[in-house]
Protein backbone atom coordinates (compact mmCIF):
# COMPACT_ATOMS: atom_id res chain seq x y z
CA UNK A 1 0.00 0.00 0.00
CA UNK A 2 1.25 3.21 -0.77
CA UNK A 3 1.39 6.49 1.66
CA UNK A 4 -2.14 7.67 0.56
CA UNK A 5 -4.32 4.54 1.72
CA UNK A 6 -2.13 4.49 5.16
CA UNK A 7 -4.04 7.94 5.95
CA UNK A 8 -3.02 11.41 7.19
CA UNK A 9 -4.37 14.31 9.60
CA UNK A 10 -6.53 15.87 7.28
CA UNK A 11 -7.70 12.65 6.17
CA UNK A 12 -10.29 10.46 7.60
CA UNK A 13 -10.09 6.46 7.24
CA UNK A 14 -12.64 3.54 7.57
CA UNK A 15 -12.51 -0.06 7.89
CA UNK A 16 -15.26 -2.19 6.41
CA UNK A 17 -16.28 -5.50 5.87
CA UNK A 18 -18.90 -6.97 3.45
CA UNK A 19 -19.97 -10.70 3.25
CA UNK A 20 -22.12 -12.68 1.39
CA UNK A 21 -24.74 -12.56 -1.72
CA UNK A 22 -24.90 -9.92 -3.97
CA UNK A 23 -28.22 -8.89 -4.21
CA UNK A 24 -30.88 -6.21 -3.21
CA UNK A 25 -29.98 -6.78 0.43
CA UNK A 26 -26.32 -6.06 0.04
CA UNK A 27 -26.93 -2.92 -2.21
CA UNK A 28 -29.28 -1.44 0.62
CA UNK A 29 -26.58 -2.47 3.21
CA UNK A 30 -23.90 -0.55 1.26
CA UNK A 31 -25.84 2.58 0.56
CA UNK A 32 -27.06 2.50 4.00
CA UNK A 33 -23.12 1.82 5.46
CA UNK A 34 -21.96 5.12 2.59
CA UNK A 35 -24.38 7.57 3.94
CA UNK A 36 -22.49 6.80 7.54
CA UNK A 37 -19.62 7.20 5.91
CA UNK A 38 -20.96 10.51 4.04
CA UNK A 39 -21.91 11.87 7.81
CA UNK A 40 -18.48 10.73 9.04
CA UNK A 41 -16.24 12.26 6.64
CA UNK A 42 -14.58 9.19 5.98
CA UNK A 43 -12.12 9.90 2.65
CA UNK A 44 -10.74 6.48 2.54
CA UNK A 45 -12.76 2.90 3.39
CA UNK A 46 -10.69 -0.35 3.52
CA UNK A 47 -13.29 -2.94 2.52
CA UNK A 48 -12.69 -6.39 2.65
CA UNK A 49 -14.76 -8.69 0.51
CA UNK A 50 -15.73 -11.91 0.89
CA UNK A 51 -18.66 -13.24 -1.76
CA UNK A 52 -19.08 -16.02 -3.92
CA UNK A 53 -21.41 -13.87 -6.30
CA UNK A 54 -24.81 -13.19 -7.03
CA UNK A 55 -27.10 -11.40 -9.13
CA UNK A 56 -25.46 -8.99 -12.07
CA UNK A 57 -27.35 -6.17 -12.07
CA UNK A 58 -26.77 -6.03 -8.33
CA UNK A 59 -23.25 -6.14 -8.55
CA UNK A 60 -22.61 -3.66 -11.47
CA UNK A 61 -24.96 -0.97 -9.52
CA UNK A 62 -22.72 -1.45 -6.48
CA UNK A 63 -19.35 -1.13 -9.02
CA UNK A 64 -20.92 2.00 -10.25
CA UNK A 65 -21.81 3.23 -7.19
CA UNK A 66 -18.58 3.21 -5.43
CA UNK A 67 -16.12 3.41 -8.39
CA UNK A 68 -17.93 7.20 -8.52
CA UNK A 69 -18.22 8.21 -4.70
CA UNK A 70 -15.96 11.11 -3.67
CA UNK A 71 -14.51 8.17 -0.95
CA UNK A 72 -11.84 6.62 -1.84
CA UNK A 73 -12.37 2.91 -1.59
CA UNK A 74 -9.38 0.38 -1.30
CA UNK A 75 -10.46 -3.81 -1.41
CA UNK A 76 -9.57 -6.43 -0.06
CA UNK A 77 -10.07 -10.01 -0.65
CA UNK A 78 -9.28 -12.39 1.97
CA UNK A 79 -10.51 -15.55 1.01
CA UNK A 80 -12.48 -15.74 -1.72
CA UNK A 81 -14.38 -13.17 -4.38
CA UNK A 82 -16.20 -15.13 -6.79
CA UNK A 83 -18.79 -14.16 -10.06
CA UNK A 84 -20.32 -10.75 -9.83
CA UNK A 85 -18.62 -9.95 -6.54
CA UNK A 86 -15.16 -9.33 -9.04
CA UNK A 87 -16.79 -6.55 -10.72
CA UNK A 88 -18.01 -4.89 -7.21
CA UNK A 89 -14.11 -5.56 -6.01
CA UNK A 90 -12.91 -3.69 -8.53
CA UNK A 91 -14.57 -0.64 -7.85
CA UNK A 92 -11.60 -0.26 -4.87
CA UNK A 93 -8.90 2.57 -6.47
CA UNK A 94 -6.83 0.12 -4.67
CA UNK A 95 -6.86 -3.86 -4.95
CA UNK A 96 -5.05 -6.21 -2.70
CA UNK A 97 -5.40 -9.66 -1.86
CA UNK A 98 -3.80 -12.40 0.75
CA UNK A 99 -1.47 -14.82 -0.47
CA UNK A 100 -4.02 -17.54 -0.03
CA UNK A 101 -6.86 -15.78 -1.56
CA UNK A 102 -8.81 -17.12 -4.61
CA UNK A 103 -10.84 -15.17 -7.58
CA UNK A 104 -13.50 -16.79 -9.95
CA UNK A 105 -15.22 -15.56 -12.83
CA UNK A 106 -17.19 -16.78 -15.24
CA UNK A 107 -19.95 -15.87 -18.03
CA UNK A 108 -23.57 -15.55 -17.19
CA UNK A 109 -25.76 -18.30 -16.62
CA UNK A 110 -29.10 -18.92 -15.69
CA UNK A 111 -32.06 -21.78 -14.71
CA UNK A 112 -35.27 -20.95 -16.89
CA UNK A 113 -38.65 -21.61 -14.94
CA UNK A 114 -40.03 -24.87 -15.54
CA UNK A 115 -42.39 -24.87 -18.75
CA UNK A 116 -39.97 -21.60 -20.29
CA UNK A 117 -41.34 -21.90 -24.10
CA UNK A 118 -38.97 -21.04 -26.90
CA UNK A 119 -39.91 -17.83 -26.74
CA UNK A 120 -38.79 -17.05 -23.57
CA UNK A 121 -35.42 -18.91 -23.70
CA UNK A 122 -34.24 -16.57 -26.07
CA UNK A 123 -35.23 -13.44 -24.04
CA UNK A 124 -33.25 -15.15 -21.40
CA UNK A 125 -30.26 -16.22 -23.76
CA UNK A 126 -30.29 -12.49 -24.75
CA UNK A 127 -30.13 -11.27 -21.68
CA UNK A 128 -27.45 -13.31 -20.98
CA UNK A 129 -25.42 -12.45 -23.60
CA UNK A 130 -25.98 -8.70 -22.30
CA UNK A 131 -24.90 -8.77 -19.17
CA UNK A 132 -21.91 -10.61 -20.48
CA UNK A 133 -21.10 -7.81 -22.56
CA UNK A 134 -21.53 -5.48 -19.79
CA UNK A 135 -19.33 -7.38 -17.38
CA UNK A 136 -16.68 -8.39 -19.78
CA UNK A 137 -16.04 -4.51 -20.72
CA UNK A 138 -15.58 -3.47 -16.66
CA UNK A 139 -13.30 -6.71 -16.18
CA UNK A 140 -11.46 -5.78 -19.68
CA UNK A 141 -11.00 -2.55 -18.46
CA UNK A 142 -8.52 -3.73 -15.49
CA UNK A 143 -7.26 -7.24 -16.20
CA UNK A 144 -4.95 -8.05 -18.45
CA UNK A 145 -5.66 -12.21 -19.13
CA UNK A 146 -3.44 -14.67 -21.24
CA UNK A 147 -5.44 -15.81 -24.35
CA UNK A 148 -5.33 -19.23 -22.40
CA UNK A 149 -7.78 -17.65 -19.60
CA UNK A 150 -9.57 -15.65 -21.87
CA UNK A 151 -10.66 -19.35 -23.80
CA UNK A 152 -11.36 -20.62 -20.01
CA UNK A 153 -13.46 -17.93 -19.52
CA UNK A 154 -15.24 -18.55 -22.88
CA UNK A 155 -16.74 -21.69 -22.04
CA UNK A 156 -15.74 -22.52 -17.82
CA UNK A 157 -15.37 -21.28 -14.29
CA UNK A 158 -11.54 -19.23 -14.48
CA UNK A 159 -10.45 -19.40 -11.29
CA UNK A 160 -7.27 -17.34 -10.31
CA UNK A 161 -4.75 -17.30 -7.53
CA UNK A 162 -3.56 -14.34 -6.07
CA UNK A 163 -0.10 -14.47 -8.06
CA UNK A 164 -2.05 -15.18 -11.47
CA UNK A 165 -4.35 -12.08 -9.83
CA UNK A 166 -1.59 -10.09 -9.29
CA UNK A 167 -0.12 -11.11 -13.07
CA UNK A 168 -2.88 -10.03 -14.28
CA UNK A 169 -3.65 -6.50 -12.94
CA UNK A 170 -6.85 -7.46 -10.88
CA UNK A 171 -4.89 -6.89 -7.73
CA UNK A 172 -2.08 -3.96 -7.05
CA UNK A 173 -0.32 -6.49 -4.69
CA UNK A 174 -0.58 -8.99 -2.21
CA UNK A 175 -1.30 -7.88 0.78
CA UNK A 176 -3.11 -8.10 3.73
CA UNK A 177 -6.09 -6.30 5.21
CA UNK A 178 -4.99 -5.01 8.39
CA UNK A 179 -6.38 -2.51 9.98
CA UNK A 180 -4.18 -0.12 12.63
CA UNK A 181 -4.69 -1.92 16.55
CA UNK A 182 -7.61 0.13 18.18
CA UNK A 183 -9.33 0.84 14.81
CA UNK A 184 -13.23 0.24 14.82
CA UNK A 185 -14.10 -2.38 12.00
CA UNK A 186 -17.33 -2.08 11.04
CA UNK A 187 -19.59 -4.87 9.34
CA UNK A 188 -21.64 -4.07 6.12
Amino acid sequence: MDDADAGSDHEHTGYYTLAGDVNNDMVHRVFSAVADMSTNEISTAHLLLQSHGGFISDGICLYNFLSNLPIRFVTYNAGAVASIAVTVFLSGKHRYASSTARFMVHKSHASPQGGARPEGLQIIAEGLRADDRRTETILRNYVRLTDAQWSVHAHSDLHLTAAAALDAGLIDAIAEFSPPPGATIVAI
